[in-house]
């Protein structure tokens, strides 16, 4: 008998950020995130007016890749990353 098993769902974080409309170099700041599943050990550095920079290092390093990156205006966007 083959014994059949449910697939782990994969974890997703979607992360709308945002830079200071008046100065275009600016960096990239968090405005909001969701989390399906974990973002394990990351949560802290996914919390508004966090460095976008920051929480997309710690993400990668923990497995996350990028699946969709966007820009929505000159001045934001979102990013989903997925993992497993």
């Amino acid at each position: 008998m083959t014994r059949v098993s449910i697939p782990a769902q994969p974890d997703l974080v979607l992360l709308t950020w945002q830079r200071n409309p008046l100065d275009p170099g600016s960096a990239r700041k968090i405005i909001e995130s969701r989390i399906i599943g974990s973002a394990s050990p990351c949560e802290k550095k996914l919390a508004p007016n966090s460095l976008l920079f920051a929480a997309l290092k710690c993400l990668k390093k923990n497995g996350f890749v990028v699946v969709v990156s966007k820009k929505t205006t000159s001045v934001s966007g979102y990013v989903l990353l997925q993992r497993g």
